[in-house]
């Protein structure tokens, strides 16, 4: 199979006189401050449909059935961030692994990837929707969800898992697409699922109209539905668009997993999905905290985190933003610009969510409004809460640009240890150990501890670690991509040795 034959016209401008076709897009040419901005525009629109996701259920929660119901979604969402870390690190590592192949210009290893992955998301979601279902009574009661939320908690948890195959194979396709040099078709169909949930939550919580009335279950079933209508109508996009990330039917073999793919997507997804393990576990404790303190502070705290959300977003999509463009410039040898991708993403996020939180301090309670009832006591508790955490997170913002250059080598164990020091060893403890003498304020103290703690490890360590030697593929002599068949996939032996990294490598190739 050719080149041209697993490609969309759409893919390439007219060949080059004596040369090959010239990309349309990628990532390893033309100024880095534009080429990052505009990269990073549809991921940050992604963050925030995805944020207005959350919003907007808890909006229709709060406004239609009251403080208790939006301590149940609380809870439950925290542990469906926790299910969905488990696919974090495969996707990223299947992310890293196809824009490497993409800058390294093998086609071919793109479609392996996404054949091992597609199988073991498949596995993997399935499984952990089985495990959801049965042991969410039991997750709800560790965590200490007040009894007065407890019944809607097990009734949206339940549905939520039962949505995971969808929401999994929904963020994969998204996160490849990103390693490709596509974030503006991720963001579009983002942006269908977000519309549907946003306009099914009320008709199906109130029984509006010919809907049933399902109460909280109406919630996550609207989410269920978004999400599921976006992927199926995603992946005849793509199909009709002949993009390289789908799998023709004679390419169906390629489903079978190959363990040489195989090894990197776990091996370097294992401390990426430990990652996103150790926040929600983090997350679920210090809720098992505030839990403590009544429903009322629970929906204070969980309002409140609403507003942290949408201040990390800019970081967040300049990080993965990063991440698949240093990924892309590491596959075609362009080290000269990856140091300076990393300076120019630390300014534009920190600027960015610098603003975002000026603004937010000056509107006071005004934001949180949308997320709690006006009227409610929860209403200064919130208040107090982002006062004293949310000045940390433009700091912070400085972590995602640095791990997204880091892990866009395939070092990954550093950052997850930066992060399970400062959740496990600085946040919990601290909260734990002094909350009997200050009370709650101790919990709202040991966030800016922690996020001060990561950001300083992970600047120690971009400076000074040995991220610059790690590979996770290693493209052919020359670089060059057989005509043949699909390529095999030559894993370094020596990944984590100190040897420098090869020079540059075929030319980068943008993919939809």
């Amino acid at each position: 199979m050719s080149d041209s034959e697993v490609m969309s016209d759409a893919e390439f401008v007219p060949e080059r006189k004596g040369g090959p076709p010239h990309p349309k897009r990628n990532l390893t040419e033309g100024p880095i401050a534009k080429t990052l901005i505009l990269f990073s525009l549809p991921l940050l629109g992604t963050n925030v449909l995805q944020s207005l996701n959350f919003s907007a259920n808890q909006f229709w929660v709060a406004h239609i059935l009251g403080v208790t119901a939006i301590t149940a979604i609380g809870n439950a969402n925290v542990v469906s961030m926790l299910a969905q870390g488990a696919i974090f690190g495969a996707t990223m590592a299947a992310n890293i692994l196809i824009a490497q192949s993409v800058g390294a210009g093998d086609l071919r290893m793109v479609k392996r990837v996404m054949g091992t992955a597609i199988s073991f998301f498949f596995v993997l979601s399935v499984l952990l929707a089985f495990l959801g279902w049965t042991f969410a009574p039991h997750i709800l009661s560790a965590m200490r969800t007040p009894p007065a939320a407890r019944a809607e908690a097990i009734l949206y948890l339940r549905i939520v898992f039962s949505a995971m195959p969808f929401m999994y194979f929904f963020m994969f396709i998204q996160m490849a697409q990103r390693g490709a040099g596509d974030s503006r078709t991720p963001f579009y169909f983002m942006a269908l699922a977000v519309v549907l949930d946003i306009v099914l939550n009320p008709l199906l919580i109130a029984g509006i109209g010919p809907f049933p009335k399902l109460g909280i279950a109406g919630s996550a079933t609207s989410t269920l539905i978004g999400q599921s209508v976006s992927l199926a109508l995603l992946l005849v996009h793509l199909y009709r668009k002949h993009s390289v990330l789908m799998l023709r039917p004679d390419e169906l073999g390629l489903l079978k997993p190959d363990w040489r793919i195989l090894r990197p997507l776990l091996v370097r997804g294992l401390p990426m999905s430990l990652q996103m393990f150790v926040m929600s576990g983090a997350a679920m404790v210090m809720v098992g905290f505030v839990n403590g303190y009544g429903a009322v502070t629970s929906a204070a705290y969980i309002g409140a985190q609403q507003v942290w959300n949408y201040i990390q977003m800019p970081g967040m999509a300049v990080g993965a933003s990063i991440s698949s463009m240093a990924g892309q410039n590491v596959g075609a040898g362009r080290w000269d610009r990856v140091s300076r991708i990393a300076g120019i993403g630390i300014l534009c996020s920190v600027a960015v969510t610098g603003t975002c939180a000026i603004i937010i301090y000056l509107l006071g309670p005004l934001p949180l409004y949308i997320f709690l009832p006006m009227d409610s006591p929860t209403i200064p508790i919130a208040l107090h809460i982002n006062r004293t955490v949310l000045w940390a997170f433009v700091i912070f913002n400085a972590t995602f640009a640095l791990t997204g250059i880091v892990r866009s080598t395939g070092a990954v164990w550093p950052p997850m240890l930066i992060l399970i020091f400062s959740m496990l060893v600085i946040r919990v403890p601290f909260a734990w150990f002094f909350t009997p003498h200050f009370g709650a304020e101790a919990i709202w103290w040991s966030f800016p501890l922690g996020t001060l703690t990561s950001s300083i490890l992970s600047v120690l360590y971009y400076q000074f670690g040995g991220w610059r030697k790690v590979r996770m593929i290693t493209p052919e002599a020359g670089g060059q991509v057989p005509d043949s068949a699909v390529s095999t996939p030559q894993m370094d032996p020596h990944e984590d040795d100190d040897a420098e990294l090869p020079g540059p490598v075929a030319r980068p190739v943008a993919v939809s």
